[in-house]
């Protein structure tokens, strides 16, 4: 048994026990499957020395399994009635666990009591896209996320350059780390069950080299307009056209493709491009 909370008896005890409920509004479902803890515990494959970023630790399902194995989990929980409940479930390792009671998208990274290595969670489905991206843009310490996220969600982080779900998100995100593992978890695994399927996803950072600060803002504008070229499309968002086409042909893009047929790496090709043309107006006009 990795956590003696997953499963439907011990949670409902406990939920029971503090005369609480699920708070839809806050996407809680509790995980009741400890063979999903296992699989996320082997592709985080934790050790003593490391520190694990949590974010929404819930009643402690998935906590009071990493505790023992971790140097410590820094859990960052918006619902302030499940604090009473995290100081009990987890007692037993009660000097590993760092409580940071608030919103996830405002206390990382300032709000953190430690420098988490890892980023272990089963996510609230509403800002689990956002809160993936943020940490890898905003917490470089980690080195590592396993987390559990819509499938829709996993479909875009995991999506290759000319599929349907391949995105901005998806660029961006590759721009600073790769997928390294994925699997599939039910409705049945959750309590109550949600009505959509989930899956877990590894992401290990692996940073592509020489990436310009522009190229999140290139990726935007490329896709902005998804239906357009990628030259209507970025120039409807303020880029000259005459500096993208000698951007596009230094690149060697077709100024007709769509964005979604570019790879990360060709993006940061033309976010370099772009902003040496730039480079070299200001200096002509100096």
């Amino acid at each position: 048994m990795h956590s003696w909370l997953a499963n439907q008896s011990a949670t409902r005890d406990v939920l029971d026990e503090f005369g609480l409920s699920t708070k839809h509004r806050l996407g809680q479902n509790f995980l009741v499957d400890d063979t999903v803890i296992g699989k996320i515990l082997e592709l985080a494959e934790l050790d003593p020395t490391d520190v694990v970023l949590e974010v929404g630790p819930g009643i402690g399902t998935l906590t009071v399994a990493m505790l023992p194995r971790a140097g410590a989990v820094c859990a960052v929980e918006a619902d302030r009635q499940l604090e009473s409940v995290l100081a009990e479930t987890c007692a037993q390792d009660s000097e590993r666990l760092h409580l940071v009671m608030g919103d996830a998208l405002r206390v990382i990274p300032d709000g953190l009591s430690l420098e988490p290595g890892k980023f272990v969670s089963n996510l609230p489905y509403q800002v689990a896209a956002t809160l993936i991206l943020k940490v890898f843009c905003e917490v470089p310490s980690v080195q590592r996320a396993v987390v559990m996220v819509q499938a829709e969600v996993a479909d875009r982080i995991c999506a290759a350059p000319g599929s349907k779900t391949y995105g901005a998100y998806t660029a961006k995100l590759a721009l600073l780390g790769r997928v390294t593992g994925r699997f599939e978890v039910g409705p049945g695994s959750f309590n109550p069950p949600p009505h959509v399927n989930s899956a877990v996803v590894r992401i290990d950072r692996a940073p592509l080299a020489g990436v310009p600060s522009s190229a999140p803002a290139v990726i935007d504008a490329a896709f902005a307009q998804r239906r357009k070229t990628i030259r209507n499309s970025m120039a409807s968002s303020g880029y000259e056209k005459a500096a993208l086409d000698a951007a596009f042909a230094a690149c060697g893009i077709a100024p007709g493709v769509r964005a979604e047929t570019l790879s990360p790496e060709d993006f940061v090709r033309l976010a370099a491009a772009l902003e040496g043309a730039a480079a070299g107006e200001s200096g002509a006009n100096a």
